[in-house]
């Protein structure tokens, strides 16, 4: 993990941000961590499966593991053979990130799993290191090999609402715990749209309607958590949300919705930014 410290106005409770720290001055005795768990040239806020169930193997085959030296810091999709949208506070300033696409167990070489390195990272303009605009794109050095193990995954229309209590999907090899360890092979859970108003309601003005969306859970379905950030919220097959931050203590703890960055409010930047070569600038 890295820190950069920083001082917020925060809830009261320890909010997961991981990724900066600094203490609430209505709260003397309270840190709090805007959880950012990184490894790689990619930092990280959440994202690891906390109960849920261990996913069919290739079932999901957008799937990416973003690893720095051979450690999974962030989850990832793979939304062209040479294109994989995660979270901008999965870049990190040293060392070089690779890929691995059509993984499901990380800890082995799987004949199905291609690595690639990654060359160019392109973060949101508006990305500032705090919690909005937090979305990034990885521009592979080659192009992947698609097949029935690796596969791009289509994104949702501009703009598109995604209603209420719909059931979403949500998958990674994060943390199966909180304060627990990372799960080796993909794990998946079940989520529920939130509505905006208690999303508001409960983060205040960490959650920004415009560029951000959340999920209810229970206890016993699990979902997110610490570990990979960048993966994703699939509702009705689409990538509706890239996974952004929750409680940092307590993920599993249902009075907090999950919250993800809103991927439709970003088409037009990744349509730009995919439509363009390495050597381009994305700002």
């Amino acid at each position: 993990l890295r820190f950069i410290q920083a001082t917020y106005d925060v809830l009261p409770s320890p909010i997961n941000l991981q990724l900066w720290f600094g203490k609430d001055p209505s709260c003397p005795l309270c840190t709090v961590f805007i959880v950012i768990l990184v490894t790689c040239s990619c930092w990280a806020a959440e994202s690891g499966i906390v109960g849920g169930r261990e996913a069919k193997p290739h079932s999901r085959p957008y799937m990416v593991s973003v690893q720095y030296r051979g450690v999974h810091s962030c989850g990832g999709i793979l939304i062209q053979r040479d294109f994989v949208l995660t979270a901008a506070h999965c870049k990190y300033t040293w060392g070089s990130c690779t890929v691995v696409l059509g993984a499901h167990d990380i800890t082995k070489k799987e004949r199905t799993q291609q690595r690639i390195e990654v060359d160019e990272y392109f973060a949101h303009p508006g990305f500032t290191g705090n919690l909005n605009n937090d979305i990034m794109l990885l521009k592979l050095k080659k192009n992947a090999t698609l097949n029935k193990y690796v596969r791009t995954i289509g994104l949702p229309k501009k703009n598109r609402e995604t209603p209420a209590n719909i059931k979403c999907a949500v998958a990674g090899w994060g943390l199966t715990r909180a304060n627990g360890s990372r799960s080796n092979v993909l794990k998946e859970a079940t989520e529920k749209m939130q509505f905006s108003t208690e999303c508001k309601h409960i983060w205040q003005k960490h959650f920004n309607s415009g560029h951000m969306i959340c999920t209810k859970f229970t206890r016993r379905d699990g979902g997110v958590c610490q570990g990979d950030s960048g993966g994703p919220l699939i509702c009705n097959t689409k990538p509706q949300g890239i996974t952004a931050f929750t409680l940092a203590e307590d993920c599993n703890n249902p009075q907090y919705p999950h919250v993800y960055t809103k991927v439709s409010s970003f088409i037009p930047w990744i349509n730009k930014g995919t439509g363009f070569s390495a050597n381009c600038s994305l700002s």
